[in-house]
């Protein structure tokens, strides 16, 4: 195997650092990438735009600076391919919809511009849900994103696209977005690691509800050192948005080496019987209390209160959904997916007392994780109720034998904690005896990226299941 061959497989810290010491160059990087995309893409379908001679143009110019001995940015020489939500200036952004195949953006989103500035180099664009909408990745413009580790199943969503392209190697990091666990399902499902970060870690601009807490940019790596480094340079305040944090991204650049014993962690399975898991997913995670246990954790069985907190996520997700895409039910109604209709429709039958309702209630859920949050230090709980589910599907029929009846029923043991307002990690945390990846969602207080980040690497490393990499024929 020659060195361009073995890039793929190497961690983005580890890029990072060989770059830096020029002993990578970006053109080898970048082009061992693009190998890997012609290689797998046409199996997985991940990456729908791609612009190779832009990436090794870009990549030449960074090598170019580093040889001027010009300061080397954090990614320098890091090829991503965004998410096709996120707008790319001069790279089309499609959202998934027959509306936009053809929309060239002339601004891009902030994150975009973040990452190209700390030295990312853009190969092209992820594939999403027609806009965003569920968390399995197909659409009428480029089709489904299939599973690295059976292509039958499911590669989650809404950043499907970049999931299934870090599981391949066919990129070291990838840009994502989560409200229901769009950041999280993904990483559950292709066996990588996925931040929902507190909202305002990573501000969203341009945006169309400036104050919107439930949809948040955010990062995804193959490792959660990899993740905190992307977050680093995703992360800090911009004026624009009225709720981002004052944190600066460099906070992320430690070390997450941490002593785990006494921490206190709390275990909820079905969250409180609001979320009941299918069995195998809870049969690959029941082991993970004693790894905890064995790294010196508490570990008992609580849950915050969420009573409530499923119809205060929908009332506000279609609140949101009408505000953002009402006009183009209006306009458009026939080029929309069925599950777009009905979700914007939800959002326009609300009335001043629901929106009311699901405010209040949203703000007593905060208060009352306040509180356990005071007595407990970290909340586990499944990612999804369900393993990869057959592609085909638009969303599963059943989960633990009870029937689902919208797009968004499997999909509780995420967005219940969307509505909390506190960070979420998926980390890997083993296979079903099938060969099916299964995510442990690491739950932190407010605003406590960081230690959400340590102790899920401290689980990561005493267990190395995120190393486990497709089979043949995709590897």
């Amino acid at each position: 195997m020659n060195v361009s061959d073995a890039l793929h497989e190497l961690d983005a810290t580890d890029l990072a650092v060989r770059l830096r010491r020029r002993e990578l160059s970006a053109r080898e990087v970048v082009q061992a990438h693009l190998d890997r995309i012609a290689q797998v893409n046409p199996t997985v379908n991940a990456i729908v735009t791609l612009d190779p001679e832009g990436a090794l143009a870009a990549a030449a110019q960074a090598d170019e600076r580093l040889a001027r001995g010009a300061a080397v940015p954090l990614l320098h020489g890091l090829p991503i391919a965004f998410k096709d939500t996120h707008l790319t200036r001069g790279m089309r952004t499609t959202f998934g919809s027959p509306l936009f195949a053809d929309h060239i953006p002339d601004e891009d989103d902030l994150v975009v511009d973040r990452l190209q500035r700390a030295g990312a180099i853009r190969l092209g664009k992820t594939n999403v849900p027609e806009f965003a909408a569920g968390s399995h990745t197909f659409n009428p413009v480029f089709g489904t994103t299939r599973n690295p580790y059976d292509t039958t199943r499911s590669a989650g969503g809404s950043s499907g696209g970049g999931g299934a392209a870090l599981a391949t190697g066919m990129q070291p990091l990838a840009d994502g977005s989560d409200m229901g666990g769009s950041l999280r399902n993904p990483a559950s499902f292709c066996n990588v690691v996925g931040l929902r970060p507190t909202p305002g870690r990573v501000p969203p601009h341009p945006g169309g509800n400036l104050w919107d807490t439930l949809a948040v940019p955010g990062p995804m790596g193959r490792t959660v050192a990899d993740t905190a480094l992307l977050l680093s340079a995703m992360a800090g305040p911009d004026p624009r948005c009225p709720i981002s944090l004052e944190t600066p991204g460099d906070a992320f650049r430690v070390p997450l080496d941490r002593d785990l014993r006494g921490l206190r962690v709390a275990w909820a399975p079905d969250l409180g019987g609001h979320a009941p898991a299918d069995p195998d997913v809870l049969a690959v995670l029941e082991p993970a209390l004693s790894v905890l246990e064995e790294l010196g954790c508490h570990v008992e069985a609580a849950c915050p209160d969420l009573t409530g907190a499923d119809e205060a996520f929908r009332t506000l997700r279609a609140h949101s959904f009408d505000l953002a895409l009402g006009d183009l039910l209006d306009s458009d109604r026939q080029a929309l997916k069925p599950s777009l209709v009905w979700n914007i429709e939800q959002g326009r039958r609300l009335t001043a007392a629901d929106l009311k309702a699901a405010t209040a209630t949203r703000g007593r859920l905060y208060l009352d994780v306040l509180d356990f949050f005071s007595r407990y230090d970290l909340l586990l709980a499944p990612v999804s109720q369900v393993t990869p589910f057959d592609a085909e599907l638009e969303y599963p029929r059943e989960v633990a034998g009870r029937p689902t009846h919208t797009y968004l029923d499997w999909m509780r043991s995420a967005y219940l904690i969307t509505v909390l307002g506190v960070p979420a990690l998926s980390v890997p945390a083993g296979f079903t005896p099938g060969g099916l990846p299964v995510g442990l969602q690491f739950v932190g207080a407010p605003r406590a990226d960081l230690a959400v980040l340590q102790a899920g690497h401290a689980y990561e490393q005493a267990t190395r299941h995120g190393r486990r990499r497709p089979e043949p024929p995709i590897s």
